[in-house]
């Protein structure tokens, strides 16, 4: 088992082009024109203010056509290039602009909805991008602080804000611009990358449920050969021992069966760990478990000590070693943080098991530079890929516990763990990861059902 990195799914690397929908700038586009037409109509018909009608309403028909020729020319499914949705969601910005010159400038009481097609930028185009159009709206509402068409208001009265006060809404629009934009590109960010870790963890899941149930179609086709060779294992020797040795094709013969015998032993081999049919193999102690989540990792040059024994003071039958099922996801969780605990181990690894009435609690412990204290808290979130220093690697070679990581601990967190991280506490240096089960959830009842450790099954991608 090896660690897993975002390049083993480019397609799911989360950091990849958007491509916009073209039904999602249009449907943007249609709010804003209709909130504009509220806005100018109830200032102009309710309100009595004089509005300059004729130039905002044929600023308003020319989004409205714009997204009439969109509609016609490309169908709704259309993704968008990246620069021509930034010179769509620009024109937004610069027909607001312009609307808001005819309407009393930074004055207008609408005037931070011009930060709105910036914000869009940010949580969908690179970066680039969103920074020329932040950039050109802050430039827009420079200009509409001093140029710009008087406030619709009560005739004869001219409204007019004091200079300063005018900045400072300038200032408030560039400063929510920046904060609202740098906020919603985080979350757009987190939100992709959380995304193509889990889309990452339900196709490494597939992966070794199909491995998982190759064994069982091992045992169906063992079975559906196993009588036809018993069939022609029996009739060559049969002809074997009628002709006898000094006959033509008696080596023929004996090669017939030699060779069918083979085939039968090759089918017992197959046969010799089945899945579901075999109930010893499907039911495993948490020995058997770290034993084999474990075996991988054996010979790579660290010693990995494996104990299980009940808690301190626990006795009779809440003594007896749990009993669970063996399931793909619970074993690559716990081999994965093996694996890590192994990369980063300066000599010993130390994979312990205890257990009590209640709980059943599995340390995994190395004696190498521990975690960093200032990602100890974000480990486990995807892409955080950095744990101290391999002995005699380079940085970008140590790296660790990102995608693989979360891997192993949602599939483990399904399973009904907690899962706590920390540093063992001085003179001894290292990290531990502590995996904590109710037991009810660990062991394997009779008429448990396999799908309580990994959750419902996942169908494979392509």
């Amino acid at each position: 088992m090896r660690k897993v990195a975002s390049t083993d799914f480019p397609a799911l690397s989360g950091n990849g082009a958007q491509n916009v929908r073209l039904a999602t700038i249009v449907r943007l586009r249609w709010i804003a024109v209709a909130g504009q037409l509220l806005t100018i109509g109830f200032v102009k018909l309710w309100l009595g203010f004089e509005v300059p009608l004729a130039y905002c309403l044929a600023l308003i028909a020319l989004s409205a056509w714009l997204n009439v020729f969109l509609v016609i020319q490309f169908p709704p499914r259309h993704r968008l290039t990246d620069p021509v949705a930034a010179s769509l969601l620009t024109y937004d910005m610069l027909q607001l602009a312009v609307l808001l010159y005819f309407t009393g400038g930074i004055g207008n009481p609408f005037v931070m909805l011009i930060i709105a097609p910036c914000i869009v930028s940010a949580a969908t185009l690179p970066v680039g991008y969103t920074i020329a159009i932040s950039a050109l709206t802050l430039l827009c509402a420079y200009v509409l602080t001093y140029d710009y068409w008087p406030l619709p208001w009560f005739p004869g009265i001219r409204f007019e804000l004091p200079l300063v006060y005018k900045v400072a809404i300038l200032a408030s629009v560039g400063t929510g611009l920046l904060f609202v934009a740098f906020y919603v590109r985080r979350l757009a960010i987190e939100g992709r990358e959380m995304s193509a870790a889990l889309a990452a963890t339900e196709l490494i899941l597939a992966r070794e449920q199909k491995l998982h149930a190759l064994d069982g179609l091992a045992a169906a086709a063992a079975h559906e050969l196993g009588t036809p060779l018993s069939t022609i294992y029996l009739i060559a020797k049969e002809l074997e021992h009628d002709l006898g040795s000094s006959h033509p094709h008696a080596e023929d013969l004996a090669l017939l069966r030699t060779q069918s015998n083979r085939c039968r032993e090759i089918l017992r081999k197959l046969t010799r760990r089945p899945d579901a049919q075999d109930p010893m193999h499907t039911s495993v102690s948490i020995q058997e478990i770290l034993s084999d989540a474990a075996a991988p990792y054996q010979e790579l040059g660290k010693v990995i000590i494996i104990t299980s024994a009940p808690a301190e003071g626990v006795s009779g039958s809440d003594a007896a070693e749990p009993i669970g099922v063996r399931q793909p996801g619970l074993f690559y969780g716990l081999g994965n943080i093996i694996e890590n605990a192994v990369d980063f181990a300066q000599y010993n690894v130390e994979v312990a098991a205890r257990w009590d009435a209640d709980n059943i609690v599995v340390e995994i412990t190395d004696d190498g530079p521990g975690f960093r204290h200032d990602l100890i808290e974000s480990l486990g979130d995807p892409y955080v890929t950095t744990r101290g220093q391999h002995s005699g690697k380079s940085a970008t070679e140590a790296t660790g516990l990102g995608l693989g990581f979360f891997i192993a601990k949602t599939l483990l967190e399904r399973s009904g763990a907690t899962i706590e991280l920390e540093n063992r506490a001085a003179p001894e240096t290292g990290a531990r990861v502590r995996m904590t089960w109710p037991r009810s959830a660990f062991s394997a009842p009779d008429g448990w059902s396999p799908h309580q450790i990994d959750g419902p099954p996942v169908a494979a991608a392509g």
